[in-house]
């Protein structure tokens, strides 16, 4: 079955390329616009992510999928090692495909790599984000871990662990 809106079916989910980085970026800078407003506002700005922002999670290690459907980027998401876990990152579908299972393909997609248990980080009041991953059985961690995990597998600034959350999928156990 496919997402319901598409003219045509989804041709693939595919590790993404070179081609794929504009695209990527511009996907990304528009779905982030749905954090507008929530975030706190010290943690937005425009762009979301720069194309040197991407090039640096790709050098980090951020192995990158794409869904596309023909020539249209639909879904982006990445999932990186960080030697006992894998995280999910940088998660996002094309505005005018949401709600169509894509993201849901995506993320089957890149646990079904993973072979650790897997965490993604989200922003706390970024609410549907959070319903996303549960629906898919992740489940928040502890928040007596969530500080921890975020400055141990993530390098991004205080005031950004202290507005975030962790979910965790059933692999994962309190160390």
């Amino acid at each position: 079955m496919f997402p319901r809106g598409l003219s045509k079916p989804m041709e693939s989910i595919r590790k993404s390329n070179a081609a794929d980085s504009e695209p990527m970026l511009a996907l990304v800078n528009a779905a982030a616009q749905a954090y507008r407003g929530v975030i706190p506002e010290d943690r937005w700005r425009e762009p979301y992510m720069s194309a040197y922002e991407l090039q640096q999670e790709i050098a980090a290690g951020v192995d990158f999928w794409v869904a596309r459907d023909h020539d249209r980027l639909l879904g982006v998401m990445g999932i990186q090692d960080k030697a006992e876990v894998e995280l999910v990152r940088h998660a996002y579908v094309e505005p005018t495909a949401q709600r169509k299972g894509i993201g849901t393909r995506l993320l089957r997609h890149v646990l079904g790599l993973a072979r650790k248990p897997v965490l993604v980080g989200t922003w706390a009041d970024a609410i549907w984000a959070i319903e996303f991953y549960r629906k898919n059985g992740f489940t928040p961690v502890p928040a007596t871990d969530k500080d921890r995990l975020l400055r141990q597998y993530w390098s991004i600034p205080d005031r950004q662990i202290e507005t975030s959350v962790v979910l965790a999928n059933g692999r994962w156990t309190t160390n």
